[in-house]
């Protein structure tokens, strides 16, 4: 089976896992860091899971037109893979630092089961894993260092927005609070100490990433 089919397979199973994974949230009981509906989407480990099923669905189109999965070149829809293929990067990236979140942070806090069950199995684990597996073994692109500082973006931009959320509207009380993640629960500098290493963190994660696919492609 040549390797476009096997990353035709691949994004299919991510778009069932990321997507299908947070429709199940939305209509099924919440459980532990979870909510009915559209309020799911509050949450980082929703919206960079959707990411990643929103751009496997691009990639399924685009090659699906005939485009190259490759690292592309600078014309019609060759540009627009590589465009996608950076986006697979990014997103690969984001959904990496929700499963390194849950091992070293919410796992401990809330216990590992809690964090592995009903949707959430997809979402934490499943999901991120096939994501950054099809990165390393199946991306034929190849992304520069500028591109690899360029993954921190979704985490950077939610945390701008968890920041703000919890300094115009204060931390409220659970399960209302708006300090979710419970970053502030120790106060702001310990908060933005957290922030500060989760985005390095999804920097590290792009560049594991980064070099191992090269180690594997060389």
């Amino acid at each position: 089976m040549d390797r476009k089919r096997v990353r035709c397979f691949v994004n299919i199973f991510l778009v069932l896992t990321t997507i299908g994974a947070w429709l199940v949230m939305c209509f099924s009981a919440p459980g532990t860091l979870a909510l009915n509906g559209f309020g799911s989407l509050k949450y980082f480990t929703v919206q960079s899971n959707l990411l990643v099923g929103f751009v496997a669905i691009a990639w399924l189109i685009c090659t699906g037109k005939g485009a190259k999965a490759g690292a592309g070149s600078a014309k019609g829809s060759d540009s627009v893979i590589a465009r996608i293929e950076l986006l697979k990067y990014i997103s690969a990236a984001a959904v990496g630092l929700t499963f390194t979140t849950v091992i070293g942070f919410l796992g401990p806090i809330y216990g590992y089961p809690a964090m592995f069950e009903g949707a959430n199995l997809f979402l934490h684990l499943i999901g991120p894993i096939g994501a950054m597996l099809e990165i390393i073994f199946l991306s034929e692109a190849s992304f520069t260092r500028k591109e690899n500082r360029l993954v921190m973006i979704p985490s950077l931009l939610y945390g701008l927005g968890y920041l703000a959320n919890n300094l115009v509207n204060g931390f409220g009380e659970w399960p209302d609070t708006n300090d979710w993640y419970f970053f502030f629960h120790w106060g702001y500098p310990v908060g933005m100490l957290i922030y500060a290493i989760l985005v390095t963190v999804t920097w590290l994660l792009g560049f594991m990433m980064r070099n191992l696919q090269r180690k594997r492609a060389s």
